[in-house]
């Protein structure tokens, strides 16, 4: 197998006497996608705001192998050496799709910038390529000059995926990507994710609640309870056979919804 896009090593995070997250380790490849399920409060965002590079761990180190194969100690990196990575390789996708859009600039200046980051510099191919990635999100093409401000929730999502995938990222962080939106609007959404993700094989780092997401979409999952991993495998042998207590509840309480 090739080596591993990203890398966690006895990762830890407290706040005060809480623990966030403590002795996570485990390694990612490209084409991989990990969800991390587990109750509120249990510690799964913690790890991904960490893994990401957007919170400083109390212990253990987060790895990052880029395209050109030179890993990177993501809690090491200067500023200007992590926001360039963010750009290009790395994505994140946010619950709440206004935390990762600027409202008051149009949806194809959103996709821009981060096309610009990455370095293009034509005006013309900036804007025919941002209208090529709303068709790819559904967003109809002459929605591009409108602020995302007057988009429905649904399309406010689809234009931040399409923001963050444009540069072809190589591992993208999604933080309950389908959480709030009806559940009409999640299915379509979970489709165009599966479909992009496949097709860009993306790594993918999935935080969810939500067990029906977390089969759809990921291939491995890790368990998580009081800031800790106790159950870690391939999606349907977790789901399907569970060996942890906590999992066993977890998977019946979905049974009973």
């Amino acid at each position: 197998m090739n080596d591993p896009i990203l890398s966690a090593h006895k990762l830890g995070k407290n706040y005060g006497g809480q623990v966030g997250c403590r002795e996570v380790t485990f390694e990612l490849h490209s084409g991989e996608i990990l969800g991390l399920v587990g109750e509120s409060g249990s510690g799964k965002t913690t790890l991904l705001n960490v893994l990401a590079g957007r919170l400083v761990p109390s212990s253990g180190r987060v790895l990052y192998r880029d395209s050109h194969g030179t890993e990177h100690d993501m809690h090491r990196l200067a500023e200007a050496e992590r926001r360039h990575l963010l750009r290009t390789e790395l994505g994140f996708v946010h619950q709440h799709a206004y935390e990762g859009l600027r409202l008051k600039v149009s949806a194809g200046a959103n996709i821009g910038e981060r096309l610009m980051a990455g370095g293009w510099r034509n005006y013309h191919q900036v804007r025919s390529e941002a209208a090529i990635w709303l068709k790819k999100v559904e967003i109809p093409t002459d929605r591009l000059d409108d602020r995302p401000e007057a988009y429905s929730g649904g399309m406010q999502q689809r234009l931040q995926i399409a923001r963050n995938l444009v540069t072809n990222p190589r591992l993208v962080f999604m933080d309950e990507p389908t959480g709030g939106l009806d559940v009409s609007v999640q299915a379509r959404l979970l489709d165009l994710i599966r479909h992009l993700v496949r097709r860009l094989n993306l790594a993918v780092i999935l935080v969810t609640h939500d067990l029906a997401v977390a089969r759809l979409l990921s291939q491995r999952l890790m368990v998580m309870k009081n800031g800790q991993v106790v159950e870690t495998g391939l999606t349907d042998q977790v789901l399907d056979d569970p060996q942890h207590s906590y999992t066993q509840l977890l998977v019946s309480s979905m049974l009973q919804v």
